[in-house]
């Protein structure tokens, strides 16, 4: 299909349609803390008919510039929580090395189907959660012991939470890694749901701190994908730029979101997505 592509249009419109597919998926990423590459590999696979493995090796550049764009915005608004996030990226760096390491063996059409199914379950669980009240969760013996427990801002003035389950969330990020490595999209779909339904941190948060995570989590990986051959410049350059630049803007909106708005985006888009990336494994079109 990128042949075709070729075809009609010359390398200068072809790039400019990839940057503007590549906005708004770090706006997307951004809002929802799923890092941008959950849209990236499949806008790239099947609409631009790249082979998955390239596709893979240009969302996880640009997975690591929807963190360092988005995430310093959240930073410093106060929304990230640094701490959990950086105890946590010790699971995500080892499972993504593992992740990586594991794909460069895989058939395309396998680590397709694999994307799909961790979409599809993602938007279950997403959409089956409710949103807890900060006030109610107890805090954890751990958490409270690595000073885990943080505050953000809300309309009502900073909101303060309580962190819990420390151990079966670390257990989820090391999945998560080894998620990212596997299939570039930077595991924001599954970090997301362990902090915010394993660890009870407010959904903001959870998507903030997301985001802060997801940088490290696919450097990780994209050195291996570097050394294999599997990033082109000339694909993760505007990638790598659009993705920037609507994370950016996902970071200024965010702020006045609604909770239930993002977790209805999280879950229409997270599903849609995996049907469609099995949906192409199955026909042969990946």
């Amino acid at each position: 299909m990128l042949r075709r592509l070729a075809d009609v249009l010359n390398t200068i419109e072809l790039t400019g349609l990839i940057f503007v597919g590549s906005v708004l998926a770090g706006f997307l990423g951004a809002l929802t803390g799923l890092g941008g590459g959950v849209v990236i590999v499949p806008l790239l696979t099947v609409v631009f008919g790249v082979d998955i493995k390239y596709a893979i090796g240009a969302a996880l550049v640009s997975v690591i510039a929807t963190s360092s764009g988005a995430a310093a915005a959240y930073v410093r608004e106060g929304y990230s929580n640094v701490r959990v996030g950086m105890f946590l990226e010790i699971a995500t760096t080892v499972g993504a090395i593992a992740g990586a390491a594991i794909a460069i063996y895989l058939r395309a059409s396998v680590i397709a189907i694999v994307f799909g199914v961790v979409l599809l379950y993602s938007s279950y669980l997403s959409f089956r959660q409710k949103e807890h009240d900060a006030e109610d969760v107890v805090p954890g013996r751990m958490a409270t012991w690595l000073r885990m427990d943080g505050s953000y801002p809300t309309a009502a003035g900073m909101t303060s939470y309580h962190v819990r389950n420390v151990p079966g969330g670390f257990a989820l990020m090391f999945v998560a890694g080894v998620l990212s490595g596997l299939l570039g999209i930077g595991s924001g779909a599954v970090k997301v749901l362990a902090m915010d339904q394993v660890m009870k941190l407010p959904f903001k948060v959870s998507t903030t701190t997301s985001n802060f995570m997801i940088g490290v989590t696919a450097a990780a990986s994209a050195g291996i994908y570097l050394s294999r051959g599997y990033i082109d410049p000339g694909l993760a350059m505007p990638v790598m730029l659009g993705v920037l630049s609507g994370s950016l803007i996902g970071a200024r909106v965010l702020a006045g979101a609604k909770v239930r708005v993002l977790r209805v985006v999280f879950t229409i888009v997270i599903a849609v997505l995996g049907v469609e990336m099995i949906f192409n494994a199955l026909t042969g079109r990946i």
